[in-house]
């Protein structure tokens, strides 16, 4: 018998993946950049126990048991186990429990496919000791999960090859590049999406002239700008790019036929925000980001988080009867807004209860191996 649990991290794209060419494969039609997130506030979990005495292979997620034929899953593992080559051959052939967890939502627009493809090759990695490059296998659990396999600020590259070989994922910058960076993300809804971003990028591939004009005009230099940026810690420019790309994204879910809508009202109030916020300054000092769902992922450094996340409060206050922990993450002093802010802003107060949480993150690193697994040594889940 043998077990393994890895932690996984969530990714958030700066530059976004949006668009396949070759759907099996999951191969991109454009490079793509994002800032792995620290795992103590937001991962993935799983836990792989391979036996001899297992009858069948089962996996469980969140709490409920799964079909094991899945597609991707069974891309991930067989091509793992096809490298597994100095691995005992008997183990091989075991029968596999896998149960995986978030701690997040699930199907919300919160990289949950990242953070938990990237977590199962992990883990299915150190099951059957592989070593070395695994962010192609990670990529065809999830595109995107191919970024959660590394940490700090990472690049996805679409690569060349009709195989696939050298469609991976690399290191920019590690996370101790830019300290002061940090993260918000509010989260406005936490309920499954209506369009999957699997459907939705397939629809775009198919339908729309502007996704194609981005991948291959806008996408290559702008990627070039923004690892400049990164690399030179200018975050007025990065602020920059990285809305310019969010709001370009989602104008090619809108240019999609059917659209795709994945940001709400809600959701425009906290760019509209932002962008207000920054004009008083004359500086970008926050930067929003929507991946495909309505929550916002706020991009802001250290020095700035407390004045803008008072300014968050009062436009958007807390829901009246707490159903979750309001704020969650690193620790935080409450701030009070001061009023002259109100008055420069001219802010208006929302209803109480429009945004769910809020969690307060930075950049982090990439999976990690844990003893607290979530199987017992029979194959059934803990909890």
């Amino acid at each position: 018998m043998k077990i393994v649990t890895c932690i996984a991290p969530v990714n958030i794209a700066v530059m976004k993946y949006w668009g396949k060419r070759d759907e099996d494969l999951i191969l991109p039609i454009n490079d793509s950049l994002s800032a792995t997130l620290n795992t103590n506030f937001m991962c993935a979990k799983t836990t792989i126990l391979a036996s001899p005495d297992l009858k069948e292979n089962k996996f469980w997620l969140n709490g409920k048991e799964e079909s094991f034929e899945g597609k991707r899953l069974q891309n991930c593992l067989r091509e793992v186990q096809r490298r597994a080559k100095d691995m005992n051959p008997d183990v091989l052939g075991w029968k596999i429990a896998i149960c995986s967890e978030n701690n997040f939502p699930t199907a919300a627009g919160l990289a949950s496919s990242a953070a938990g493809y990237a977590c199962l090759v992990s883990a299915l990695a150190k099951l059957y000791n592989i070593e070395g490059e695994i962010s192609d296998i990670a990529r065809l659990g999830s595109g995107s999960a191919c970024r959660s396999i590394y940490g700090g600020w990472v690049r996805w590259h679409k690569g060349e090859l009709s195989c696939g070989e050298d469609s991976v994922a690399r290191q920019v910058v590690p996370s101790s590049h830019w300290p002061e960076m940090r993260v918000l993300i509010l989260v406005v809804n936490d309920k499954k999406k209506k369009d999957s971003s699997t459907s939705g990028m397939q629809r775009s591939v198919d339908t729309s002239d502007l996704l194609l004009y981005r991948s291959d005009k806008i996408v290559p230099k702008r990627m070039e700008e923004m690892i400049t940026s990164i690399k030179n810690k200018d975050f007025h420019n990065f602020a920059k790019l990285t809305m310019q790309d969010s709001n370009q994204f989602h104008a090619t879910c809108l240019d999609t036929y059917p659209p795709c809508v994945y940001m709400n009202d809600v959701s425009h109030s906290i760019s509209g925000l932002v962008h207000k916020y920054n004009e008083l300054f004359d500086e970008n000092r926050v930067a929003y980001t929507f991946d495909a769902g309505p929550n916002a992922c706020l991009y802001i450094l250290e020095k700035d988080v407390e004045e803008f996340l008072s300014v968050v409060n009062y436009v958007f206050p807390p829901p009246e009867v707490d159903q979750v922990e309001y704020l969650t993450g690193m620790p935080l002093e409450n701030r009070k807004i001061k009023n002259d802010l109100i008055n420069s802003l001219n802010l208006t107060r929302n209803e109480p209860g429009l945004l769910k949480y809020i969690i307060h993150t930075n950049v982090g690193e990439g999976p990690t191996s844990t003893d607290d697994h979530l199987l017992s040594l029979n194959g059934i889940p803990l909890k």
